[in-house]
This record gives structure tokens, sequence and C-alpha cells, in this order.
């Protein structure tokens, strides 16, 4: 009896240039911690890295180097690190694994660029808790380390309706770092040069949109998988022009395949939405179990993260606080809810799968009942994913994969 065939999945011809121009990033950043030719800042990925640009200031992005580890498999090693120094298993695992593996003296960054033997010393730490407070303690923790000042924003949580007291008071806390990011940079203020940054963000904002807007079209031309690895010139080069330059490229490609009906996953049968934190050390396993059962999970809200359509150059500091305050982790549950379910239809999905993260509790949506109010009100399944997105000693690939396998089943019932 001849074998099935799997369902191929497809790849993406512009991930070679993604890979350059991540690499230039990590180089110039390398380069600048070496030499002392830039200072450098260290920003929470959603923090305010306009400003931080405006200010001539290099930055990076410790949550982007956790991912690193985790999607290495790296993080399951030094997590134990961190929790030896303090630093509960319970919490955050980006920051478990970032802090121990500094500790221990490794970086992934090492095995994928020559050359790079650790990651950049910062001259500052910028925080913003829009995502969760965990990123202060984390930031607080090297800035005793290095020596050197942490400041950040504190916004608003549980937020339903942004309202201009909120933009007031998170602009206000972005306008208060300039005089010390003057002091550390050693450079002045202009406005003009915030202005430059905010537009190249909104313009870099509005492709990554079009990108995985792609994602609506039958089959889509996108996986949830692909998005997760083509974000990273949206999350560490926002307010410069190569990650503009690159989603064009990326968004012809995705174009041309709607065109030809040229899916991500051959034969796509099941649509599926992603709600919550990737499993990292999983991605290629999971694309690969859903593309084999000709299931395509092809959008998300942590992919969308990094949509910020309240961007506006000709008031920077206001537009950059509504924008940093709409996100999604930041917001009340009915908001995210009415959201999810606006995802939900926009992109013509079967169902949506929950990520219920350990250590992540602020972007898992799952705890308080959320699934089965959108259930109600969209008659669509949902299936939960206990796991978590750097700690693998907390994934079962046998449960999960037993769970996805019934979820589909359940879907060609419904079929």
């Amino acid at each position: 009896m001849a074998e099935e065939k799997k369902p191929v999945r497809k790849k993406i011809k512009a991930t070679g240039e993604m890979q350059r121009i991540m690499a230039d990033y990590f180089y110039e950043m390398d380069d600048a911690a070496k030499t002392g030719k830039k200072k450098i800042a260290w920003c929470t990925s959603v923090g305010p890295a306009e400003l931080l640009r405006a200010m001539g200031l290099l930055v990076h992005f410790p949550e982007n180097h956790g991912a690193m580890l985790g999607a290495t498999r790296m993080s399951t090693d030094y997590i134990p690190v961190a929790n030896a120094a303090g630093y509960s298993p319970d919490i955050c695992s980006y920051l478990t694994a970032d802090v121990g593996a500094y500790m221990k003296g490794v970086t992934p960054l090492s095995k994928a660029y020559k050359g790079i033997e650790s990651v950049p010393k910062p001259d500052v730490l910028v925080y913003n808790t829009n995502q969760c407070r965990d990123v202060q303690d984390w930031f607080m923790w090297y800035a005793k380390e290095f020596n050197v000042p942490c400041i950040g924003i504190h916004t608003h949580r549980g937020v339903g309706d942004v309202k201009e007291s909120h933009i007031t008071s998170v602009a206000k806390q972005m306008e208060a770092l300039v005089e010390p990011l003057e002091e550390i940079s050693g450079t002045k203020f202009d406005m003009d040069a915030l202005r430059h940054t905010v537009s190249l963000s909104r313009e870099c904002s509005d492709l990554w949109k079009e990108v995985l807007d792609t994602a609506s079209a039958v089959p889509s031309p996108l996986t949830f998988f692909d998005g997760t690895i083509h974000m990273g010139p949206a999350v560490v080069l926002r307010g410069t022009q190569q990650p503009v330059d690159y989603y064009k490229l990326l968004l012809a490609e995705l174009q041309e395949r709607i065109k030809n009906k040229d899916g991500a996953v051959e034969d796509e049968r099941f649509r599926l939405y992603w709600d919550g934190m990737p499993v990292w050390g999983r991605l290629s396993n999971h694309s690969k179990l859903f593309s084999e059962l000709r299931t395509n999970v092809l959008a998300s809200t942590y992919c969308n993260s990094w949509i910020f359509t309240a961007f506006d150059a000709d008031d920077p500091f206001n537009s950059m606080a509504k924008a940093y305050t709409e996100l999604f982790i930041v917001r009340s549950d009915e908001a995210k809810e009415k959201y999810i379910k606006n995802m939900m239809d926009f992109f013509k999905v079967d169902g949506i799968i929950y990520h219920d993260a350990k250590t992540c509790p602020n972007n898992s949506n799952c705890r308080y009942g959320m699934p089965q109010r959108l259930e109600k009100v969209t008659g669509l399944p949902s299936l939960t994913i206990n796991g978590d997105l750097n700690d693998m000693r907390l994934v079962s690939d046998e449960q999960t994969k037993t769970n996805v396998e019934a979820f589909i089943e359940q879907l060609e019932e419904k079929k």
C-alpha cells in the first residue's frame, strides 16, 4: 500500500533577505558595544523605541533575545540558573532564561552570528509595563549588574476604551524620559528626528498589517508560524528604513501567492486562530503537526501586537502613548473579546487555539471563561493547549498532538 503523501509546507523566498538585515542589526550592535562608537539602550519589545532611536541610540530588545533562547531550545538549560538566584519558576520564562543565560555567559547570538560573544552592554535600560510588571524587575536586575540607569513608563492595565486621561498620563511619562536620555546619549532632543522615526514606524506598522492581513485570503498564503519569524524586523528595527523595505518585498511575494491561489499549507482544509504566546521551542513541530492535518493556523493576537495604527508623526508623544496603550495585552477582557471576534470573522476561521502559557499569565486569555464566552457568541469551537513560551519542561508533545488531532476530528464532524 502506497504511503499517503504528506502536505508540503511552503517556504517563503524573502526569508534570506530578512536573515541578512537581522544579521546587520546584530553586528552593528556588537560593533558599537566593542568600540563605543554608539551608545546602546535596552528596550522592552513594545517600549518607546522611536524616542530612543531619535536620540541616536542603538536599541537591543531582551525579549527578542529571550525568544531566541526559546527557539534554539537553550532556555530550559538556563531557567534553573535564574531560579537558583531567587527568581521563581512561575514568573516570565523570557526573564529567567535571559538572566540565567547571562549568568552563565552564553547567548544564542554566538551560534547564529560568528564573532558575537555576548549581548551588548547597555548604557541605559528603558521599559514600559504595558506588557507586565516582570519587564521592570528584569531590567532593574541588569541595571544593578551593569551599574547603568533604568528608567521607564508605567501603563494602565485592564483598559476598556482608551481615554484622553490614559494617553496624557503615558505621554507625560514619555516626555519625562527626554532629559535623562539627553544626558546619557549626549544628544540634544530634536522633535524632527522623533517625527522621522515615528513616521518610519507607522509605515512599517502599516506594511506589517498588510502582510498579516493576506492570511484572510482562501487559501491563506501565510501561517502564524511564518508570522512569528517574519515579525523580527517589526520588533527590533521599527523606526528605521530596513523593515519598510523588507515588508514591501514580503508583501509582494504573498500577493503573488494569493493571485496564484498558492496556499502556505497544501490543500488547506481548516483555518484556525491562535491566541497567546508561541511555544518557541516547538514552532517547527507545531507547524508540521497542523499542516499534516491540512490545517492552517493563520492569524494571532501575538503577531498583531506590532501593529500601531495610532502612530502620527504630527503628534509624536501623544500618538506613541495611544499606540502603546491600545495594545491587546493592556486591554480589558471585554475589549479583548470584541477584538478576537472581529479577527475570527475577518480571517474566516473554523476555530481558535488558546495557549495557556504557564509563566505568562498576562498573555494567557483562557483562564477566566473567555473561550466559553466567545464560543457562545461565535458558535466556533476552541482548544486550549497547556504549555509555555520558553520552559519546555512544561510542554507535553504527546498531549498536544492527541488534543490537536481530536480537535481537528471535531471540526471534520461539523464540516
